[in-house]
């Protein structure tokens, strides 16, 4: 499609959409009536920008269904956040949503260099989370062969890529470098598997984390980006050959940015904001306007040239920790770790309050081919490096390779011990 053809489907699947959710779901019916608008007053794409957000607490506040544009009979699967913050987020799919899903994850697999006969090693967790069941569909519809190992056994992960031959990885960036660290800790050749592939999302990841991969794997490392309140996996997805952000697939999905600061102002393509999704073919959960708090920025097209690409998501504006007054971000903090050649991409933020005064410790592994000294040494270039780079005084504490728990899954960066006695603190952070 050229882009003026592209516009025009948005156009009349917007209108489509707009409409579906009006009169089909209680939640949009009154929004759009508390906002003073209705689905007619779309005329051009830039009318959207006169419809309200949707917000995750949105979709909480209408658990389980209540989002459900669909009576239950043509709904033939739900899925659901973990719920740790909350209520979990529920979302349903009618046929035609799991066969859109699964187009746009095939869409993915295929500009990620994936061919008909592939072995897909699919390590996503299954379940109510969205990445496996999506990957594995996806990979299915592209015409491959999926291994549906889901997380966790990790011995038994690289023993089965091995045996079967799977030219393909789908899983989180942080489970992967545990696969690299159990290869390596285990005296193994970490580029002696026939993986040549990694697609990895569910979680933000840094330029230097697909160095890190590709260098130790010797594999091609492109993003996936998806979250479940839209569809789950393949919302957007990285050619191989270019490696500079996703291509959205924009007939299915309309992305605007927002200024986080004045949502009411959305940034032209270029500019780094809040991103921003509709859905335009949703039967099921029409999504209209959800706020992401993922932070991007929308560039031109590379592998799909009338579809843009939006820049790989590195931090978000809910995992921002806000110290002293200084904002930062773990993607900020893991970017200049990873300059500092004795220090891992392994890694804890901890939050304390020991003396009324918020302070951020960088619990950090050494590498195991560097020695002690040197580990502490680039611990201090780290902290030298946070403070000029960031603007912020922080404690790195530097630990023994394997010292830190493994990810499964989503890594979890940032734990939080301000609201806790002293006693209840790490080890090291009671000692410091």
């Amino acid at each position: 499609m050229s882009r003026e053809e592209l516009e025009a489907l948005q156009l009349e699947r917007l209108r489509w959409t707009l409409r579906h959710a009006y009169e089909h779901v209680p939640m949009y019916t009154r929004k759009f009536d508390e906002h003073g608008v209705h689905p007619d007053d779309l005329r051009r794409l830039e009318d959207l920008a006169k419809f309200p957000f949707t917000t995750k607490e949105d979709l909480r506040r209408n658990y389980p269904f209540e989002t459900f544009a669909v009576p239950m009979e043509q709904v033939r699967r739900v899925h659901a956040s973990s719920g740790t913050t909350g209520r979990p987020t529920v979302v349903g799919y009618t046929e035609r949503d799991l066969d859109v899903w699964a187009q746009g994850v095939a869409r993915v697999l295929r500009i990620a260099g994936a061919r008909p006969g592939d072995i897909v090693h699919n390590a996503y967790g299954y379940g109510l989370f969205t990445g496996g069941l999506g990957a594995h569909t996806g990979a299915e519809k592209a015409g491959l062969t999926v291994v549906p190992m889901s997380g966790g056994q990790t011995p038994r992960q690289v023993q089965l890529m091995k045996d079967f031959g799977s030219r393909i990885i789908m899983c989180t960036p942080s489970y992967l470098l545990t696969i690299l660290d159990y290869m390596r800790g285990n005296g193994m050749d970490p580029t002696d598997t026939p993986i040549e592939i990694a697609i990895l999302g569910a979680e933000p990841w840094s330029e230097e984390v697909r160095q890190e991969l590709e260098r130790g794997l010797g594999v091609k490392a492109v993003d996936i980006y998806g979250l479940s309140e839209l569809m789950g996996p393949g919302v957007a997805g990285e050619s191989a050959e270019h490696q500079q952000g996703s291509t959205v697939w924009e007939d299915l999905f309309l992305p605007e940015i927002v200024d986080p600061d004045r949502l009411d102002r959305v940034l032209p393509d270029g500019e780094e904001g809040e991103l921003v999704f509709t859905s335009l073919t949703r039967e099921a959960m029409p999504i209209i306007r959800y706020r992401t708090k993922d932070l991007s920025r929308l560039l031109p097209g590379d592998a799909r040239p009338a579809m843009r690409r939006m820049q790989k998501v590195r931090s978000r504006t809910d995992d921002m920790i806000i110290l002293r007054g200084v904002n930062l971000f773990p993607s900020q903090i893991e970017e200049l770790a990873l300059r500092q050649e004795a220090l891992a991409p392994q890694y804890h933020l901890e939050l304390t309050r020991p003396k009324r005064l918020d302070e951020l410790t960088v619990v950090i592994e050494r590498r195991p081919e560097f020695d002690a000294a040197a580990g502490e040494a680039c611990g201090r270039g780290l902290q030298e490096s946070i403070k000029l780079t960031i603007g912020s005084s922080v404690r790195v504490c530097v630990v023994e390779p394997d010292t830190l728990p493994r990810s499964e899954g989503k890594a979890k960066r940032v734990h939080d011990y301000r609201d806790r006695d002293v006693s209840e603190y790490p080890r090291h952070e009671r000692s410091h």
